[in-house]
């Protein structure tokens, strides 16, 4: 993606846990770009809630995130969520 932005990265994480994370913030940010397909984006939240299970830390997160870039994390599930459609487009 275009923006510079830094990811709260923790350092108990794999290499493979980082990938996934920052796999799916590009997704996110694509959503609002591009836009996605839904099963991508899905797919992609899943390896991110698996890095993260704690609903604290992943709010946290999602808060520093849009404090950097303004997007939210949780506005953009809440949107593919709810989509009918088979891309996500912010």
């Amino acid at each position: 993606m275009s923006e510079n932005y830094t990811l709260p990265i923790d350092s108990s994480w794999t290499v493979d846990e980082i990938v996934a994370v920052s796999n799916f913030i590009d997704r996110v940010l694509a959503v609002y770009e591009t836009g996605v397909a839904k099963a991508t984006l899905m797919a992609h939240y899943a390896q991110f809630r698996d890095v993260m299970p704690a609903k604290s830390e992943q709010k946290q997160f999602d808060r520093d995130f849009e404090r950097q870039t303004g997007h939210s994390i949780y506005q953009t599930m809440k949107l593919a969520q709810t989509t009918t459609k088979d891309r996500v487009r912010g």
